[in-house]
Parts: C-alpha cells; sequence; structure tokens
C-alpha cells in the first residue's frame, strides 16, 4: 500500500506553513494552559490543593478517555454525537447490573459490550452503508440516551460498593490517580500511531481529500469502520469508570459531555497542527477545560456563567478550524 502522500498532485499538496510564527502556532495552545493555571493558582491558592489537583486529575482522564475515539473521527472529517449517550448507557448499565446482585465483573463487560453494540451500529450505518454520520449517530445517540433513562425509570442509580474498578480508580502515584498515568499511555501510543504510522497519516489524508486517498487503494470504509467501533469501546469504558467514580449510575450524565468533548476536540485543533484536531491537543484542551471551569467555581462564577464559557469556547474551536481548513484548502490550490 502505498504512502497517500505519493498520489496526491504537487498542486494539491498543503501548502508548508511558513517558519515564522510556526513555534507558536504549534505550542501557543500549551503556553495558554500553563499560564490558565498560573493564574488561578495565584488567584485561589486552593487551586493547587493535592484534593483539588487530583480530582482534576480525575475528571480530566475519563474525560480524554471518552474522547479519544472522537478526536480522530473529527480529524478524518466525519462527526459522531453518540459517544456521550452510549458513556451514559453504559454508566446505566453497570449500575442496574451491580443493584440486582451482578458482580462487577459482569457489570463491566455488560457495559463494554453496549458500546461494542453502538460502534458496531454506527460504523455499519455509517461507514458500510455510507449514509450521513450526522444524522446516524443523532438517531443512535437518542437511541442509547432512551434506554440509559429506562433502565433507571428516569432517575439514578446508586450504589453501595464500587468493586475493583472503584479499587482502581484509588490507586494514586502522589496526587496522580494510576488511571491518569494509564490514560496518558493510551495517549502516548495515540500519538505514534497518528504521527509516525501510515494509518495516522490516512485519517488526516481522509479530510482533506478521501477521492484521492480511495484511488490510492486505501481502505477507507475499514477505516472509518474502526474508527466507530473505536469510539463505542472507548466512551463505554468511560461509563464504566464513571459508574465507579460517582458511585452511581446517571442517565443524563451526556448532557455536559456533550459540550466538553466537542469543545475539547475542536479546541485541541489550536495545537500542533492548527485546524486538525490530535490527539495531544485534545488532551490539552481536556485539561484546559476542567482547570478553567474548576478554576472558575473556586472564584464564585454562578452554573450559568460556566455554561456560557463552554459555548463561547466551543465557538472559538469551531470558527478556528473552519478557518483553518478553508486556508489550507485555498492554499492548495494555488
Amino acid at each position: 500500500m502505498t504512502d497517500i502522500t505519493a498520489s496526491l498532485s504537487p498542486a494539491r499538496q498543503p501548502a508548508k506553513p511558513h517558519r515564522h510564527g510556526g513555534v507558536f502556532t504549534r505550542y501557543g495552545f500549551f503556553l495558554l494552559v500553563i499560564v490558565v493555571f498560573i493564574a488561578f493558582a495565584w488567584l485561589r491558592p486552593t487551586f493547587i490543593a493535592p484534593g483539588n489537583i487530583h480530582g482534576m486529575l480525575m475528571s480530566a482522564s475519563i474525560a480524554a478517555l471518552m474522547f479519544l475515539g472522537l478526536t480522530w473521527i473529527v480529524a478524518a472529517g466525519e462527526i459522531d454525537v453518540s459517544f456521550m449517550s452510549v458513556a451514559a448507557l453504559s454508566n446505566m448499565i453497570v449500575a442496574g447490573l451491580v443493584q440486582a446482585g451482578s458482580g462487577w465483573a459482569l457489570a463491566t463487560l455488560g457495559g463494554l459490550a453496549a458500546g461494542l453494540v453502538f460502534g458496531l451500529l454506527n460504523a455499519g450505518l455509517v461507514a458500510g452503508l455510507r449514509l450521513p454520520a450526522l444524522v446516524i449517530t443523532i438517531a443512535t445517540g437518542a437511541l442509547a440516551a432512551s434506554v440509559a433513562a429506562a433502565i433507571g425509570l428516569g432517575t439514578s442509580i446508586s450504589l453501595s460498593n464500587t468493586g475493583f474498578v472503584g479499587s482502581i480508580l484509588n490507586l494514586r502515584l502522589g496526587v496522580v490517580p494510576l488511571i491518569g498515568v494509564i490514560v496518558g499511555l493510551l495517549y502516548a501510543i495515540s500519538w505514534f500511531v497518528q504521527e509516525k504510522l501510515t494509518f495516522g497519516h490516512y485519517i488526516y489524508a481522509l479530510e482533506q481529500n478521501r477521492a484521492a486517498v480511495v484511488e490510492a487503494g486505501v481502505p477507507v470504509n475499514r477505516m472509518l469502520f474502526m474508527l466507530y467501533v473505536l469510539s463505542g469501546i472507548v466512551s463505554s469504558l468511560a461509563g464504566v469508570l464513571l459508574a465507579a467514580n460517582l458511585s452511581s449510575g446517571q442517565p443524563y450524565l451526556g448532557t455536559s459531555y456533550f459540550l466538553d468533548g466537542l469543545t475539547s476536540v475542536l479546541l485541541g485543533g489550536m495545537a500542533l497542527k492548527l485546524g486538525k484536531p490530535n490527539v495531544l491537543g485534545t488532551l490539552a484542551a481536556v485539561i484546559f477545560l476542567i482547570g478553567l471551569l474548576n478554576g472558575a467555581a473556586l472564584l464564585g462564577w454562578t452554573d450559568s456563567e460556566r455554561q456560557i464559557v463552554r459555548g463561547s469556547l466551543l465557538l472559538i474551536g469551531v470558527g478556528l478550524v473552519v478557518f483553518a481548513r478553508s486556508r489550507n484548502r485555498g492554499r492548495a490550490h494555488t
């Protein structure tokens, strides 16, 4: 299988960024994250209290896990808006099974099975039948959310124990939860795939010029199939972890993760690859968003004010990605 860059004509190759300002373009967002954290630590010293740092890292780890598959789907020029509902469904299946007397092992398998089923469903309809991804994932997301609500009859399910999953979440290295280290390693592997393997290059080529990718003999539908299945699995795994972290099943937890997921993926497109969602950018954006909202809460901002921040950041992320992609395509045709 040949590299896709070999099949693109020079006129279609994206122009290389100018050296001037290139470093700031690639790493400016990471600098922004550091500045924001320093500012909150100065304004509210409790922001860097060990307990608060641990809590933020725990939340960021679970969220980053949920958004990993979404990152590559958006980078490939597709969309998945069912990820948060799949996580909610997995969360409720785990809680329902545990409450019914099943062990955490069986409950965990049940939650992961739900993610696999919805991942295969999205993959089959979008990659297999080539139906529009937005419409399909809205429909499957609504289905998952409805089933999640039905399991608890519209209410949450409290758990008296969190089993082995809770024990794993309680493990820490200083203030860093072990799950944070595991998710960090997962993102490091994903970065290697993204930057060093041909598979990662094909993901970005799909968004840039899908016709050229197909002409090069790349199994595009198979790639998209894998990405949607991956999204379903990591979303359900995040749902399992949330059941233990919250000691409950929450049928409507997907509401906040919807905005946070899209914001993190699109805002992460500001880092490293301007206008191109990437795993390190998503990880940095998750940490940025968690820190920003946590710091805002410590400063006394109301929930509605924090929602305004969420919405504004999503608009900024969308605007930057659209602008960067338009500029890159414009250069490719000059």
